[in-house]
This record gives C-alpha cells, structure tokens and sequence, in this order.
C-alpha cells in the first residue's frame, strides 16, 4: 500500500492526477487537509482534536496539516503499514529555500521520520499534471524496486511543460533565493491594519546543478533531502569556541 498527501487540500487536481497514476502499482491510501495548507511547513497541531471524513472517491479528509494526515494515517487509521509516502502533486515548484515552507515536502519527511521511504512531488506551474504524474510514477516504480538507502526525502520538481517535451531527469542540489521582504500593509472594512506576506525572494542562485537550473532547462530535478539539519562541518568549530 502506498499513502498519498498534499497540502493543497484533498480536493486539488494534483492529487488526483497522482492518484490515478500510481493505483497501478498498488492499492493506494489517502489521507490529506480537508482545506489548503500551502506554507504548512512541518506544523502539527496539538491545540485541538483532529477529524478525519471519507469522502465519496474513497479519499480521507483530515482537519490538520499535512503532516497531521501522514501521523495519524500511519499511526492510527491505515490497517497496513505503508510501503512509501507520497506527497502531491503541489500546484508549483517547491525549490531551493521554498522547501523550508512547503507544507508538500513536510508531508513526506513525515513519512521519512516514520521511517518510510518518501517522495514529494511539485509542478513547475499550473497546466502539466499529467506530466508530473508520470514522472512520479516512474521514480515510485523505481524506488520500489532498490530502495534507497540512507534518511533521505527525494524532493522532485517537473517541468509545466507536456511529457514528450521535458528532457529527462537530473540529480541537483537545492538552489537559493533572496530572502522574502515584501509585506503589503492595508486597511480591512472595519479600519483595522491587515498585513500580507508578499512572495517569494528572487533567486539568488540558479547555476548549474541546482534545481533550479534544472527546472528552467527543462528536465525533473530530484534533490535527496536530509531530516538531519545538524551543521556536521561545524561540530569542530564550536568546540574551539567554546573552549
């Protein structure tokens, strides 16, 4: 059995489209918010009771985040352990510094810290999920069949382009973007301040081997991403500094 979620809400094209996709190979699980969770980040929530709905597909709707659904599917609710987590289709690109945010990869690094091989999936845009949905095919098929070792999410992004177009699949490294800055300031109806969290910085490093640069090439980037946030590199360091 593979367990699917998103963060898009368990309404979303994406999730369909991959759904549809990977029932091939096996019976397919899923469990996703009842409402769009897009900037989730790895948030759970503690405050309140989490319900979960069937609904008329036969998906499961989850009053929670995204990595509510893949805790409590995996804890609770799924009579058989998952042989992998899938999240997705997210509708755009989860790349570079985005991944911090991206309530998609949180979903499958759930699955990750469960112990479970994990793939989030995104779109480069809004039209190709049929592309993107063969492609995760692929890599699911693949990962299947030689698991991959180490505690890593694989972390892949395609092109919004249609599938006979995308030049293939690249390995990269995560890109970079400037930080985000821009906050819009206004006034509700009842004179009260409001703020919005304006978008994403500029990216600040596209070169060759990031995701980015893969995405903008036209080919799947795939970028292996550790739960382990440790700055191994500075270990040393601060046993200097502190001495």
């Amino acid at each position: 059995m593979i367990l699917l979620s998103n963060d898009d809400g368990v309404l979303a094209i994406g999730l369909a489209e991959l759904h549809k996709a990977l029932s091939s190979i096996d019976r397919i699980e899923v469990f996703a918010p009842d409402s769009n969770h897009s900037g989730a980040s790895n948030a759970i929530t503690l405050e309140n009771p989490l319900r979960i709905q069937t609904l008329a597909n036969g998906f499961n709707a989850v009053s929670g985040t995204p990595t509510d659904c893949v805790h409590i599917a995996i804890n609770e609710v799924c009579e058989e352990r998952p042989k992998l987590v899938v999240s997705g289709i997210n509708d755009g690109a989860n790349l570079g510094d985005d991944v911090l945010y991206s309530g998609t990869v949180a979903a499958a690094m759930e699955g990750r810290f469960l112990s479970l091989p994990a793939v989030a999936v995104s779109l480069a845009g809004k039209t190709h999920f049929e592309s993107a949905a063969r492609y995760a095919e692929i890599i699911v098929k693949k990962l299947i069949a030689e698991p991959l070792e180490g505690h890593q999410v694989l972390n892949v992004n395609v092109p919004d382009l249609p599938f006979d177009e995308i030049k293939g699949i690249k390995i990269t490294r995560l890109g970079k973007r400037f930080p985000a800055n821009d906050v819009v300031k206004g006034v509700d109806p009842r004179n009260r301040e409001m703020y919005w969290l304006g978008p994403p910085g500029k990216i600040s490093d596209a070169t060759e081997g990031t995701d980015f640069h893969a995405i903008e090439n036209g080919y799947v980037s795939v970028t292996p991403i550790r739960l382990d946030l440790t700055a191994i590199d500075q270990l040393s360091v601060l046993n200097d500094w502190l001495a």
